[in-house]
Parts: C-alpha cells; sequence; structure tokens
C-alpha cells in the first residue's frame, strides 16, 4: 500500500459508515468528488468496514505523520472500528464501548457529592414542598416564552460573539444562522456546514430557560461548536491540509474534545459573572430572571450531571432494569418521571447510548485542564488550543500526568 494517503482514506472510510447509518457523519466539509465517489461504491458491511479500520490502524504504525496527526487518526480509527464491530453484532460492553469511543474510563459517582450538592440547593431555593418540587418551580419561573425565544437567542449571540471575536478571533465572513424548530428530541444543534458557516436550530418544544440560553448559545455558537469549526477549518484543513479535519464523525474522541470544549463556552468567554451579564442583556428585551442566583443554582447542581452518566453505566453495565434507572434519575438529577423516560430513550439507542460520556467525562477532563494552566497563562491562552490544535483525550489526560 506504498504511496496510501492515509488521512484521505480515513475520511473516505468515515463516509462509509455515513451509508450504514445516517448521521454518523456530524459535518463534512471536504472535496464533493469524494463523498460522490464513496456514494458510487458498493454498499459496505460492517464486517468490511471493520477490517478497513483495522487495516488502516496497522498502515499507520509505519505511517510518516507527525505524533500529534497520528495520535490522533488513531485515536478516530480505534473509535470506528469499535463502531463497526458493534455494527456487525460483536458483543462490546458498555466500559469498553465507551473507552474505545472517547478514551475514557467511566465509572460510577459518589452519591454523597450528589447529596451534597442537594444539601446546596436547599439553602439556594427555600420554601415548601420537596427539593424536586422547588427545583422545578425555579425552572419554571426562568422558562422564556416561547415568541420571545428567537429575540433571546439573538442578543446573547451577537454579545458572544464580539467578546469571541476580542478574545480568540473569528473569520471575518463566519455567520451563524438561527431557526427554532420543534419535534426534536434535543434543546438545540449546530449543523455546521462549511466555509464558516452554522445553522444552529433551537427546540422550541422543550422549555428553554433564560438562566440556561446564555450556555446554549456559547456550547453551539460562540465560542463552542461553531467557533471551533471555524478555526480548524482555517488552521487545520486550509493553513496545514490536514484532510482528516474535513469530516467529523460521532463516537470518536474528537466528539468528547468537542463537547467538553462547548461545555465550557460561558467559562471561557465571560466567566465569574455571567449570570448578571446575561441578565442585562435579557432585561434589554424585558426578559427578566436573576442573574445571581441561576449562577449559583448552575453551580450548585453541576456535580448533578454526572448522574445521566450513572444511568447509563446501570443500564448496561450493571444489569439494573428501566424502572430502577429512572428512579435513581428522579432521586438525584431532581428530574419527572417524564424527562426521566426521555434520558433513559437517549441511553437506551444503539448508536447514542455512550454519547453521554462527552459531556460529563469531556466537561471534567477539560475543565481539570484548564484549572492546571500555569498560574501566569490566562484562560483564554489555554482554551484557544481547544480551539485550534488536534488534541485528545490522551493526550490531554497525559499533560495532567506529567503536570
Amino acid at each position: 500500500m506504498a504511496g496510501l494517503d492515509l488521512p484521505l482514506e480515513y475520511v473516505r472510510l468515515g463516509l462509509r459508515f455515513d451509508r450504514l447509518e445516517a448521521g454518523f457523519v456530524d459535518a463534512y466539509t471536504g472535496d464533493p468528488r469524494v463523498r460522490a465517489q464513496v456514494a458510487d461504491e458498493t454498499a459496505p458491511t460492517p464486517q468490511v468496514l471493520r477490517d478497513q479500520a483495522r487495516g488502516l490502524l496497522r498502515e499507520l504504525d509505519a505511517a510518516d505523520l507527525p505524533a500529534d496527526r497520528a495520535d490522533y487518526l488513531r485515536g478516530q480509527l480505534t473509535g470506528l472500528e469499535c463502531t463497526a464491530r458493534k455494527m456487525n453484532g460483536e458483543p462490546v460492553g458498555f466500559v469498553e464501548e465507551v473507552r474505545s469511543y472517547f478514551q475514557v474510563d467511566v465509572v460510577l459517582g459518589d452519591e454523597s457529592v450528589y447529596a451534597a450538592a442537594h444539601a446546596d440547593l436547599d439553602v439556594l431555593l427555600p420554601g415548601s414542598g420537596s427539593l424536586a418540587e422547588r427545583y422545578a418551580a425555579h425552572r419554571r419561573r426562568e422558562e422564556c416564552p416561547p415568541d420571545r425565544l428567537e429575540a433571546a437567542v439573538h442578543a446573547l449571540s451577537s454579545a458572544l460573539r464580539d467578546r469571541v471575536r476580542g478574545q480568540y478571533g473569528l473569520p471575518e465572513v463566519e455567520t451563524v444562522h438561527y431557526e427554532v424548530v420543534t419535534d426534536k428530541p434535543w434543546s438545540g444543534f449546530n449543523y455546521y456546514e462549511g466555509d464558516y458557516r452554522s445553522r444552529v436550530a433551537i427546540n422550541a418544544d422543550l422549555p428553554q430557560r433564560l438562566g440556561h440560553l446564555p450556555h446554549l448559545v456559547a456550547h453551539e455558537a460562540y465560542p463552542g461548536h461553531h467557533t471551533e469549526h471555524c478555526r480548524k477549518e482555517r488552521g487545520l484543513v486550509e493553513r496545514a491540509a490536514r484532510t482528516e479535519h474535513t469530516v467529523f464523525l460521532v463516537n470518536t474522541p474528537e466528539c468528547l474534545m468537542a463537547e467538553g470544549l462547548a461545555d465550557l463556552g460561558v467559562q471561557a468567554s465571560i466567566g465569574d459573572g455571567w449570570g448578571p451579564w446575561a441578565a442585562e442583556i435579557l432585561g434589554d428585551l424585558g426578559l427578566r430572571f436573576d442573574g445571581h442566583l441561576a449562577e449559583r443554582v448552575a453551580a450548585a447542581a453541576a456535580p448533578l450531571n454526572r448522574v445521566r452518566q450513572d444511568a447509563a453505566i446501570l443500564l448496561h453495565d450493571r444489569g439494573a432494569d428501566t424502572a430502577e434507572v429512572a428512579a435513581y434519575l428522579q432521586r438525584w438529577s431532581l428530574v419527572s418521571a417524564e424527562r426521566a423516560a426521555q434520558q433513559i430513550r437517549f441511553l437506551t439507542d444503539p448508536l447514542w447510548r455512550a454519547y453521554i460520556s462527552t459531556y460529563v467525562e469531556g466537561y471534567d477532563l477539560l475543565s481539570r485542564w484548564l484549572a492546571d494552566r500555569p498560574a501566569d497563562q490566562p484562560v483564554a491562552d489555554r482554551f484557544l488550543r481547544l480551539l485550534d490544535e488536534p488534541l485528545t483525550p490522551r493526550a490531554v489526560t497525559a499533560e495532567l500526568r506529567a503536570a
């Protein structure tokens, strides 16, 4: 296989997965002729894709590529090989699946940490009724009227865009088009279209809270997914000619990095005081909420995000049934029975069951990495590496261990 263009063959392989599972390719910005060629091929089988991934991994061992490029491709191909095995009906345990996709080992969270979070929320949300009832009432008070959602999103996006342009830089021609949609299982979604353009869909069916909207816009656009795609398209693809970054594939290490950095978007662009900052912007539209309280409640509730991953581990690794897991989610996440059932549907989807770990472990890993920076290094300098470099969870973990 002399002269094999490994990065291009990796792209072709990723595109083949999309023929078996529509949506597996989250974004493709490369040569349309390559996608057309793959579409004209004989339909692949999971076994063929598994063997192709293994073959490229063997070739990678002898390839003359920079270390960071080889490490990135090795992680991506390992994730694809695991997906192909699962598609082929081969038994893959949940913990192994997460490790193969995302380069992290998952364990159950500490219930004493969840209890401490409940105690903090109990102080912040006084009143009658159970904590779950008071927490739900607080969230209802923050709900954005559906007919004002688009205006609120645009106001926050404009303000965040200005900050991100000053902190991190953006291509002059970048744009984000927002659309309010219904009948979707997610809160928001970024569709990166290439050429520094994104389409971000916001789901109006789910209650969108004023105190959460800054995180949603930061996650999907500035400085989250849209900003990362723009900077990597300009830097890694156009300037460094790294073809592998023209395709974004689910259930690979890059997903954990992308979701982790996106969930850190508010911290990286605003930092402490984001609640009052957002309250002032939305207040100009006549949308009122207590920004100080929203920020404190979000910080107190943050440890409970791990409960979602616990639910997946209990379902797929510990033999729990859905009724037990639903009760666990309601108890520790303080969610309704309906919300718990919705989460379980996501966690039992064969393609997406492991994806929850990108948020939980991605945020945890990259939060520790940002905090571990040298004392004289600004957060923005560290975060810029996430936006620009082909970092992997394995590489970030190694940096933390070496510090």
